[in-house]
């Protein structure tokens, strides 16, 4: 894909993306504005829900509920606190694959051109317009530098709704497998999801788009070092090499780039700290559901569950603050920002289903693939649209972590093909 064609459709579709101001500006004065005092509100927003939940939790399975409730709220308690447990005849295979007569290689090619060109186009327009939305002003006039969009819990209402929208009509319009998990089990992953989501937007108030890139690209090194210390489990030597080679990479990228303009050493702190958030809570996001798949439900009931309680969760701490309707007005006050926003959720929606169908059909180490190289373009694309300077041993730097990327794909194919037991893939759901 010719990045600088791609660069010019976005452009013309949205003429506007590169307008604005030209760097991520310093966080405000104000205390109450600062973005660890905004994390302790929206927690505090969250708890109030999460707490008295699980309280009421304990409190109907304690009181053995399941056998001896009765009533209009019996099949709610039900679903929510004790689940279902589905019946042989009513289970779904998850992925049937009954073609015979579109298996030829060259349905295969199409299919993954499909699945190829869907996924650049939705997260390469989502990166943009996350980068748009959270760096740069809105109304700018000769007379006025105009106002940016700064609650980022906002933007993941609007990406959650509509997931939950789309994951609610696939639901309702293809057969599902019979549900079973208590209802009040997605709420963990939502929790994580939701805090994840909102640190992959603040982030981007401190710190540059290409080094957020990386930053995600390379957290398979600590995933290796809590494997190791928290799990004792061993590694091979190509895994510490790749491992290695991304750490040089990543540390190029990082010294070679100079500072953006108006950054310091307090505002790229805070950035690294949220990018941590964002592992970690990520990271917890994608154990919590391998684990939720053991009651035999499909990708888009996790969807749908996950996003259900991420709206929960968002409108509730949202009403708390006063935001909610305060992100409505900037709305109102400024089309452009809703256009963005909306096209934010529908890349985010539409690109949560090409990944479920791309692993699907090809599995875990190809979607890797293209994701790995949409993330490089990104940085690229990044680059082109917003002015960011990467010196020629930073773009080393990145070649070098997208090549180790590659090579670790390329190593597990390898031993899967020879039967060897390798070490588990990180989670291959990105969420947005």
């Amino acid at each position: 894909m010719d990045t600088r064609w791609w660069a010019v459709v976005v452009l013309a579709a949205l003429p506007s993306l590169g307008a604005g101001g030209e760097t991520p500006e310093a966080p405000p004065e104000s205390w109450t504005q600062l973005w660890f005092f905004r994390f302790l509100v929206n927690a505090a927003g969250y708890a109030t829900f999460m707490v008295p939940g699980y309280f009421l939790v304990h409190y109907f399975r304690r009181k053995n509920y399941l056998e001896t409730g009765r009533g209009l709220c019996y099949p709610l308690v039900k679903a929510c606190v004790f689940g279902n447990e589905p019946k042989a005849s009513d289970e779904v295979p998850l992925a049937p694959r009954t073609e015979t007569v579109e298996t030829t290689p060259t349905w295969q090619a199409l299919k993954l051109l499909f699945c190829t060109l869907g996924l650049q186009v939705f997260y390469l327009t989502w990166g943009v317009l996350q980068e748009r939305v959270m760096t740069r002003s809105y109304g700018a006039t000769a007379t006025s530098p105009g106002e940016r969009f700064t609650d980022s819990q906002f933007l993941v209402l609007m990406n959650r709704v509509l997931a939950l929208i789309v994951a609610g009509l696939y639901c309702l319009l293809c057969k599902q497998p019979r549900h079973g998990a208590p209802m009040y089990r997605y709420s963990f992953a939502s929790l994580s999801n939701v805090l994840s989501s909102w640190c992959q937007y603040e982030a981007l108030k401190f710190i540059s788009f290409p080094t957020q890139v990386l930053a995600k690209a390379s957290k398979v090194i600590p995933v290796m070092l809590m494997g190791k210390l928290v799990s004792r489990r061993s590694y091979e030597h190509w895994e510490y090499l790749t491992a290695g080679l991304i750490s040089i990479g990543v540390s190029m990228f990082l010294l070679s780039s100079g500072p953006e303009p108006r950054s310091s050493p307090a505002t790229t702190l805070s950035g690294l700290i949220l990018l941590a958030g964002y592992i970690a809570f990520d990271s917890f996001t994608s154990n919590w559901q391998d684990a939720l798949f053991a009651y035999k439900m499909s990708s888009v009931q996790m969807m749908f569950g996950v996003n259900f309680f991420s709206c929960l969760f968002t409108v509730i701490s949202l009403l708390q603050q006063g935001a909610l309707l305060e992100g409505t007005r900037f709305m109102g006050r400024h089309s452009e920002f809703a256009a963005h926003a909306l096209l934010l959720s529908v890349c985010s929606a539409c690109g949560q289903l090409f990944i479920f169908y791309t692993i699907g059909q090809f599995g875990a180490a190809v979607f890797t693939i293209i994701m790995t190289l949409r993330q490089a373009i990104a940085i690229l694309l990044s680059c082109l649209l917003y002015g960011h300077t990467v010196t020629v041993v930073g773009g080393l730097g990145v070649a070098v972590v997208f090549a180790a990327l590659l090579l670790r794909v390329y190593a597990r194919g390898r031993l899967k093909q020879r039967g060897k037991k390798a070490v588990p893939m990180e989670s291959p759901v990105q969420k947005v």
